[in-house]
């Protein structure tokens, strides 16, 4: 079995090239047979009239946005953008305080697989994580507030590509690293990259009161490359699989030499071992950190061989099998937890790989589907009768396919070159089975020009019946690298902000609105209403902020509108200054008053009728 699969995905490289080729020049929209009948009948299935809304939330990713894009489905509306890894100017994110120290410095990220929190394998529709690829960072939301409340600086790694979809009662994120570096990221020749780098995967935990993230312990793997990953369930909710690539130790031109073995690996983890590794100390500190070395604390990490260059690894709602396929090969393979841990047992093992033990792919797979024509499988989601759907990046495809009979059910085309999918409720333990949304990678001519660089697209899918039909298609900019679908009434969002006594930033009462002057700090304790500033209740102009110049001010802005959807802006002209205060929001601002002059202030967000009236003054008095 082994040698058939990696003889198909060895003999499918040239294929892939060409297929490569193929999709980079397609001329048009494959054609389709719609009749007006049933696109009539399609828009029919996503329009959602006013005053209605929609079923489902989906979270997608939004790449090198840094960004988190909010959509309503069936419609595919967007929704919001929730600015997370990036500043955001119409939000002010990376002005205030509070969201400029969690940036620490960074200005943009590359923000990939949003993950839920869950409640005994199900999303419970509290928190959503994300991970950013480009400076090692992982971050977490707030979903009553749809707002970024921690962003952690995840130490050792360089480019946590996937969070692991969490453990099913969120004990644990496990982000495994894309890159290999040297633990630090210190200065060493890529000539020992074999035994001086490392792909380390950080297990990281939420403290649920602070909504603060922190690293457990982390695990030094080989200088390989971990791409996705996902955790069990029920019976198999103590384990977690993720795939690899470039297991030859490949420094330069990977695209080659990152395929040329015939095989990768899932890794395969019991993260309770390693929890309890890390109780009874077995490990050793790196930096701060609790470092588990798997050639020298055995247990708990095991490989199983998979076609070369896998990209998804998916564990099925039952939590029986997990999914995985090289995209270079035409056949998926379905793995038994089962037999994975009747092998660990019994230690059937072909050997070891940088001193883990290597699974027997026979003692481990439980059967081979290869969906006729269909080329380049990436990710798999469920439906609610557990079907399973895959794309197929080269044939630009999804297939529906029975994971316990390996029989294809159905296929359906998409525009083009899918990448990941999001079925509804698709990675829990009760997938809702209604929609799948396909995430293309590429659009070509689609949507109206926008000169050379094309809208992405998301396809919708309506995967209810026996036959799928796409039935809606959306663009999107940049394409999402993956997104999750929740239950609309899943969600329970506040309105306004509470009221904090107990901040001390927080002003509440027009007349105790005030400046105070701190040797060379100015603090002012303002409110924002609809239509005027308050700064200083006593002063003979309430809306006026005066200050000399070099001066540091903080300003502490309370909205004390307390109805919903009244959110206040404030910026400074030519100060490059603009923040963003909610209903009920006390928000700070910290800057010196390096310019003298006279600069407008104003508000930035429509708040009324005389929005253009909430302005005031900041007048900065020159140095003698």
């Amino acid at each position: 079995m082994v040698k058939k699969a990696v003889t198909a995905a060895s003999g499918l490289a040239v294929g892939f090239l060409a297929a490569t080729v193929f999709f980079g020049n397609f001329s048009g929209p494959a054609k389709t047979t719609t009749t007006a009948a049933s696109a009539k009948s399609n828009a029919e299935k996503v329009y959602v009239p006013f005053g209605q809304k929609d079923e489902y939330y989906l979270f997608a990713s939004g790449g090198h946005s840094g960004q988190l894009f909010v959509y309503g489905v069936p419609s595919l509306r967007q929704i919001r953008t929730i600015p997370v890894f990036s500043t955001d100017s119409a939000t002010g994110y990376g002005w205030d305080e509070e969201t400029k120290k969690m940036l620490g410095g960074y200005t943009w990220g590359d923000l990939h697989h949003p993950a839920f929190s869950e409640t005994n394998g199900d999303y419970d529709g509290k928190y959503l994580f994300a991970t950013d690829v480009a400076n090692s960072r992982a971050a977490v939301l707030d979903l009553k507030t749809f707002t970024t409340k921690d962003i952690l600086q995840v130490p050792n790694t360089s480019g946590p590509h996937c969070a692991a979809f969490v453990t099913q009662n969120t004990e644990y994120l496990f982000l495994p690293t894309r890159f290999s570096v040297p633990l630090g990221s210190k200065y060493e020749s890529l000539d020992d990259y074999s035994t001086k780098y490392r792909g380390v995967m950080s297990a990281v935990t939420l403290d649920k009161e602070k909504t603060k993230l922190n690293v457990a312990y982390q695990v030094a793997l080989p200088p390989w490359s971990y791409d996705l990953s996902d955790a069990g369930k029920k019976e198999s909710a103590d384990w977690a699989v993720m795939t690899t690539y470039n297991t030859e130790e490949a420094t330069t031109n990977l695209e080659i030499n990152a395929s040329q073995a015939d095989r990768d690996y899932i890794v395969l983890f019991n993260w309770k071992e390693l929890e309890k590794m890390v109780k009874e100390g077995k490990y050793e500190d790196v930096g701060g950190q609790k470092m588990i070395f798997p050639e020298k604390q055995k247990g708990g990490i095991y490989l199983v061989p998979v076609a070369k260059s896998p990209h998804g690894v998916d564990v099925t709602p039952d939590g029986k099998y997990f999914i995985a396929s090289g995209k270079l090969a035409p056949a998926l393979t379905v793995f038994s937890f089962e037999k994975a841990m009747e092998a660990v047992k019994k230690q059937d093992f072909s050997g070891e790989r940088n001193g883990i033990p290597v699974l027997k792919y026979e003692s481990v797979m439980e059967r081979e589907v290869n969906p006729q024509n269909a080329l380049g499988p990436l990710h798999t989601q469920f439906d609610d009768k557990g079907m399973a759907y895959t794309t197929m990046f080269i044939s630009s495809e999804v297939v529906k396919w029975n994971p316990k009979t390996g029989e294809v059910l159905d296929r359906v085309p998409v525009q083009y070159s899918p990448g990941h999918s999001s079925a509804a409720e698709g990675d829990t333990v009760a997938p809702d089975g209604k929609y799948l949304v396909s995430l293309n990678k590429i659009a070509k001519d689609s949507y109206l020009s926008v000169g050379p660089s094309h809208p992405e697209s998301m396809q919708l899918i309506d995967i209810a019946g026996k036959k799928m039909e796409v039935i809606q298609s959306a663009p999107v900019n940049p394409e999402p690298h993956y997104a999750q679908m929740i239950k609309a009434d899943k969600i329970k969002t506040i309105n306004v902000y509470p009221k904090d006594e107990n901040n001390p930033l927080a002003t509440y009462k027009q007349d105790q609105a005030r400046i105070e002057r701190k040797g060379n700090e100015v603090h002012v304790y303002g409110i924002a209403m609809r239509s005027k500033f308050i700064f200083d209740s006593k002063a003979k102009r309430q809306d006026v902020i005066e200050v000399n110049e070099g001066d540091h001010v903080f300003i502490h802005l309370t909205n004390n509108d307390r109805d919903e959807d009244i959110t206040h802006g404030f910026a400074i002209n030519k100060y490059n200054l603009n923040i963003e205060v909610q209903p009920g929001q006390t928000n700070t601002v910290e800057f010196t008053a390096d310019k003298a002059g006279t600069f407008p202030i104003y508000c930035t967000n429509f708040c009324s009728a005389l929005h253009q009236e909430m302005t005031g003054y900041f007048l900065v008095k020159p140095k003698q």
